[in-house]
């Protein structure tokens, strides 16, 4: 598969548009291995490649084990391997993610409540509602994931 359009270089304002607004969540206080972990499983759901091998690799050079990472995709049975915001936040991301067939409960509102306060729950969902646009480009474009460009070399 092959890069359909370099929407870097095409669109540079959007992409620094973007990565402001990245800047500003990897500024708002939110834990950056608990916002990793969000942006695997938002990437996951939604089968982007790219994003799915920069997180990963985000999060080993972060210090999370291989092991940890192999289970996000399902964190539900991992028991205390994921800690309780860790949890709370990879199902916020889902629900929200998954939007059109959610329409996001009010129940799982009152989980995430229960856990994030108010600015970071609206952090947080900024962060997902970023990572669902990035892999929107990213898979539209078909960005090449580092690992597929390394093993072409």
């Amino acid at each position: 598969m092959s890069e359909r359009l370099d929407y870097t270089r095409t669109s540079p304002g959007g992409v620094k548009a973007f990565g402001s607004v990245y800047g500003y969540v990897m500024q708002s206080g939110l834990d950056e291995v608990l916002v990793d972990l969000v942006y695997l499983r938002v990437s996951q759901i939604n089968g982007c490649a790219y994003c799915l091998d920069m997180h990963a690799r985000d999060l080993v050079k972060k210090g999370v084990k291989v092991e940890k990472l192999a289970l996000v995709q399902v964190w539900q049975e991992t028991g205390e391997l994921f800690s309780d915001r860790e949890r709370a936040a990879l199902a916020w991301a889902e629900t929200v993610t998954r939007v059109a067939q959610t329409g996001v409960p009010d129940a799982e509102f009152e989980a995430a409540r229960r856990i994030f306060n108010e600015k970071e729950l609206a952090d947080l969902t900024m962060a997902i509602g970023l990572m669902n646009a990035y892999n929107r480009l990213a898979i539209s474009f078909r960005r090449t994931p580092e690992a597929v460009l390394a093993a072409r070399s």
